[in-house]
Parts: C-alpha cells; sequence; structure tokens
C-alpha cells in the first residue's frame, strides 16, 4: 500500500485532538473526563459547537490521511459552499478510519444506547469484516472514535472498545455531535470521497489499485429534526457530491469503474433521502446501498493517462432536499 503500513492513523489523529481541545473555547466544543478516564469531547450536543470544528474533526476521522476544507464553488449556485476532502491514502484515510462501520451499542428501553463508530480507533479494533479486506493494521498507544450522537458513550460501551483496541479506557477518546449540530452536519457531508470508495469496494474493483481521492459536496443546511438533517447530509452528496479517483491498471476497468460508481445507478435514485427513507419505513439497510455514491465522478486510469466521466449534479433534487 504504497508505504502505508508505517503510518499511524491514531497517532496522527492524537495530535490534530491535541489541537482541537487547546482550541475548544474558540471552536465551541467542551472537552471532560468520563467516570473510566477517557476523555468526551462534545462537539454538538450540549454545547454550540461550529463549521469549524467539523472540518477539524472530520480530519481526525481520516486519521490525518486527508485535507478537508470549505471553497466556493460556482457548480452549486444556490448552495455556494462546498467541502473539498482529498487524499493520497484513500482507502486507510476513508475505509480503515473515516468509514462509519463500527457498531457500538448497550442496554435496553430508554437507557438503550447505540451508535456506529467512525475514525481511527477502527483500525485498532479490527471488528469489521470490512478489515478481513484492508491489510492496513495500526498500532498506537491512544484511540479515538467519532460518533454521530447526541451523548457520549456509557461506560459499557467504553469498556468494550478499549477492551477491543487493547487499550486502558483513559487512553481513548470519544468525539461526540448530533447529526442536526453544525459539526455533525460538515463531519458527514465530508463523507463525500469515503461514500465513493466505500461504492467501489461494493463494485468489486481492487483496492490496491487506487492511488489517489479527491471529493466535493455542497454544505447542507443543519435541520433540528433528525431525519431531515440525515437526509440533507445525504442529500448533498448523492445529488450534489463528485468525486475524482485515480486508479492503476487497464483504461477499461477505469472506464467501467466510471459507469458503475455514480448515485444514479441505484433503483431508488430520484427523490431527497428522507422520503426514500419514509418509504422503506425508516429502515435504513433496505435502501438499495448502490444509492450511496456521488452524483457524479471521474475516474483517471494512470497508465494511460485516460479520463471517464459519468453520473451529473441534480440541482432541482439538491434544491428540494435543502429547502
Amino acid at each position: 500500500m504504497n508505504g502505508e503500513q508505517t503510518i499511524s492513523v491514531n497517532a496522527r489523529a492524537a495530535a490534530l485532538i491535541d489541537r482541537l481541545m487547546s482550541d475548544s473555547a474558540e471552536l465551541h466544543v467542551t472537552v471532560r473526563k468520563g467516570e473510566l478516564g477517557e476523555t468526551l469531547i462534545d462537539a454538538g450536543s450540549r454545547c454550540r459547537g461550529s463549521i469549524a470544528a467539523g472540518l477539524r474533526i472530520a480530519e481526525i476521522c481520516m486519521g490525518g490521511l486527508g485535507t478537508v476544507a470549505m471553497v466556493p464553488t460556482a457548480l452549486t449556485p444556490n448552495w455556494p459552499w462546498t467541502l473539498a476532502v482529498r487524499s493520497s491514502n484513500p482507502v486507510t484515510a476513508c475505509l480503515a478510519s473515516q468509514y462509519a462501520g463500527w457498531k457500538l451499542a448497550s442496554g435496553a428501553g430508554k437507557d438503550a444506547f447505540f451508535a456506529l463508530g467512525s475514525g481511527p480507533g477502527r483500525a485498532l479494533a479490527r471488528k469489521e469484516p470490512l478489515f478481513a479486506q484492508l491489510a492496513y493494521r495500526d498500532e498506537a498507544p491512544t484511540a479515538a472514535l467519532v460518533l454521530e450522537s447526541n451523548r457520549p458513550p456509557p461506560a459499557a460501551v467504553v469498556r468494550q472498545v478499549a477492551e477491543d483496541c487493547g487499550l486502558a479506557p483513559g487512553c481513548l477518546t470519544f468525539i461526540y455531535a448530533p447529526t442536526q449540530s453544525l459539526a455533525g452536519n460538515v463531519q458527514v457531508v465530508a463523507r463525500v470521497l469515503e461514500v465513493a470508495l466505500h461504492k467501489i469496494h461494493e463494485l468489486k474493483f481492487p483496492l490496491e489499485r487506487i492511488v489517489e481521492g479527491m471529493g466535493a459536496a455542497p454544505l447542507s443546511p443543519p435541520h433540528p429534526d433528525f431525519v431531515a438533517a440525515m437526509g440533507r447530509t445525504n442529500d448533498a452528496i448523492i445529488y450534489g457530491g463528485s468525486a475524482h479517483v485515480f486508479v492503476n491498471g487497464p483504461a477499461n476497468d477505469a472506464r467501467a469503474l466510471a459507469e458503475q460508481l455514480p448515485s444514479a445507478r441505484s433503483r431508488d435514485h430520484g427523490r431527497p433521502f428522507a422520503e426514500i427513507f419514509a418509504r422503506f419505513n425508516r429502515d435504513f439497510y433496505a435502501i438499495d446501498p448502490m444509492l450511496f455514491a456521488p452524483a457524479a465522478v471521474i475516474v483517471t486510469a494512470t497508465e494511460t493517462g485516460e479520463s471517464f466521466r459519468a453520473g451529473r449534479l441534480d440541482l432541482d433534487l439538491l434544491d428540494a432536499a435543502f429547502a
């Protein structure tokens, strides 16, 4: 993986977390210790949070192997600010770290807790089937996870994460923010490249042939309702997102990948995500997984210099979703 084995996503994230905590007042986040000694960073539950915090958290999610910036764009004129994501180690940054694939749960009834863990701690625990297909394995004295949640993980979850990571609870950091918050909204939309990488994996394209990746998606306006907020962040990628990946190997393979990659290849494409979610009785896993992809893609075959484009941004659907 081009030297990626020598890189620790948790060590790189730890440096970013130190800066996040140092700037907590400026970023409107709060930092405290949990009952087991874990570090808890609230980025939008009981505090205001900020767009700036969301940009930092998105880079922490990528294990410090990607950059996330907010830049102006003319491609989505009614929503002129976009999140631009880039990584020279996209498989590790996006799939081994950023992907929200670790199911964390405890309790029942009103005490039930459930969240999907994202971030570099996943690469220490390697609990998900995905890691059987990823060569990357991290070693580090600390671990960090980011949760789309309006509350911190309970002690039972902290203990389980510590055990799975092979660390003491005091070596763990949990950053949490609901999707409805400013920071939560940003860090989800910043997954535009990760969503592309995940679909590439689902399409069975060899991950070792992916060498570079970039993505962009418009910053969706937050919404106080969870389903509406989740819908907008998904729509930002499905109807307004774009990705450019660079791959090795035959140009025909790059062409075939480009043709299959856009979100429009899904049977469920064509309505705002909140409506699709309601149609499937709020069963996220009943939705066609091929829907989760950028609207427009470019795949460049590095060995021939050819680039293949597919898909397009849907400005009308984006406006309908964000209105």
